[in-house]
């Protein structure tokens, strides 16, 4: 059968309200042509991102009733302390509320111990690049070359260049505290690296005795893509996949707003004593007690059964081929596309799309208000505006300039995703019309949430 069916049906539903081309064109100018600053009920299509907007299951929704509410020592952290250990049996398990709370506390406690850190990833992502730069410390990406280049269609496309890894480290180590990963690499398209990646990675860091740290939001994704298209894996199920990724790792930082099917919630995982020791002590006064973290006990029961939900094959298959249906009928109507597309996301390739509207435009900008207006659709730049803005206050052009349409997780259905694909087609056939933005205002650091752009 190639019809892709959900595994699941759906026992609720939300109203969306409706609104027309002339009522978004005044709501993007009300909001300065910023979609991070509509309201939520002026968005049809709500692409913006992954993180947090899953739809949970009725499972979850039971345990959020047996949630324990308790202080310190609450049930509700060990049974999410048990269910995590089963797929990363990392020695501490340390809740934040959130993935960039655990980027925090990790960038803190390293940073203390020299003032010129180097932190080596495929790609940082942009809380994890704030919070690196925040000390000080310069986070470097050192994805492959090929992941550079979003028409080249490889099927692991995030894996660490580890030529270039090697080279810092033979050079640099001693500025290096530790090396990190990012699994599914977002920033550059979503897409999944590999286990040979992962196993050598972690070799040529015990060769310089680095630790390795996951940023592991979409393990799940990145596992399932491994079970496809790396020899040796396609009989293992999800979840043996999963356990190998993580017995390569030292630590992680977690936002389980993705892979773990939560709206709210996040997690550091060390083996190392000393830093579990640090980490704690941070996160007592910012976030909260060690067993409950600046969570509630209902939102570690969510994260305990979303975590064996996570990796269920039935959902890993659903998801990732409706992605790819969405993707591949975008490039079906030449649109240019991040290949092969990703796990949680499509990335259209702005600036390959819009060849007329150069870079220090904002391609990705441009084509993101031009969804918005004429169907509703909000997505996400992930260009020259997100990455652009260096520590200095200069600007840099990013290496791609890309629009993220990521898809929450059990929320649309096949009828949505068409209504967009029909929408793109649009925007495509008018393409040449589109004009570049300038910036108007913006903060010092973490810019794109929150600065002001005007339509050239």
């Amino acid at each position: 059968m190639k019809t892709i069916i959900e595994p699941f049906r759906i026992k609720s539903v939300e109203p969306l309200r409706m609104t027309s081309v002339s009522e978004r064109e005044a709501l993007l100018k009300e909001a300065n042509y910023n979609l991070f600053s509509l309201k939520s009920d002026d968005v049809l299509i709500d692409l913006l991102t992954d993180s947090g907007t899953s739809a949970m299951s009725t499972k979850q929704w039971a345990g959020i009733q047996m949630g324990d509410e308790s202080y310190a020592g609450s049930p509700s952290f060990y049974r999410f302390e048990q269910a995590l250990r089963e797929l990363a049996p990392f020695k501490h398990i340390i809740p934040t509320h959130q993935g960039r709370a655990a980027e925090k506390i990790l960038f803190s406690i390293v940073g203390q111990e020299s003032d010129k850190l180097i932190i080596p990833n495929n790609t940082h992502f942009d809380t994890t690049r704030a919070n690196i730069e925040a000390t000080g410390s310069q986070a470097l990406d050192l994805v492959k070359q090929e992941g550079l280049d979003p028409q080249v269609d490889l099927p692991f496309k995030g894996d660490m260049d580890l030529k270039r890894l090697r080279e810092l480290l033979e050079t640099q180590a001693e500025h290096v505290p530790l090396v990190m990963l990012t699994i599914t690499n977002n920033s550059g398209g979503g897409q999944p690296v590999s286990m040979a990646n992962i196993r050598e990675t972690k070799a040529l860091c015990d060769e310089f005795n680095k630790p390795l740290f996951l940023d592991a939001c979409r393990f799940a994704e990145n596992a399932y893509f491994i079970k496809q298209r790396e020899a040796g894996y396609q009989d293992k199920t999800p979840k043996e996949i999963v356990q190998e990724i993580f017995s390569y790792a030292d630590g992680m930082t977690m936002s389980a707003k993705k892979d773990a099917l939560v709206n709210m919630g996040g997690w550091l995982a060390l083996n190392d004593d000393n830093l579990a020791m640090k980490a704690r002590n941070v996160l007592i006064l910012t976030e909260g007690f060690p067993t409950y973290g600046g969570l509630s006990g209902r939102d570690l029961e969510a994260m305990a059964v979303g975590l064996e939900e996570i990796v269920e094959e039935d959902y890993l298959n659903y998801r990732i081929s409706s992605t790819a249906y969405f993707g591949n009928a975008l490039d079906k109507l030449g649109i240019p596309i991040v290949k092969p597309v990703g796990g949680h996301a499509v990335y259209i390739d702005a600036r390959a799309m819009l060849p007329h509207i150069p870079p220090s435009e904002y391609p990705g900008q441009a084509l993101a208000i031009e969804m918005y207006r004429l169907g509703g659709i909000r997505g996400c730049e992930i260009g020259t505006v997100m990455f652009g803005q260096q520590p200095d206050g200069s600007e840099k052009l990013a290496a791609m300039d890309l629009v993220r349409m990521a898809i929450p997780r059990r929320v649309y259905t096949q009828s949505h995703i068409d209504y967009c694909i029909e929408c793109l087609e649009e925007v495509n056939a008018n393409k040449d019309s589109l004009r570049g933005v300038n910036i108007s205002w913006q903060p010092p650091m973490l810019r794109h949430f929150t600065c002001h752009f005007e339509p050239k």
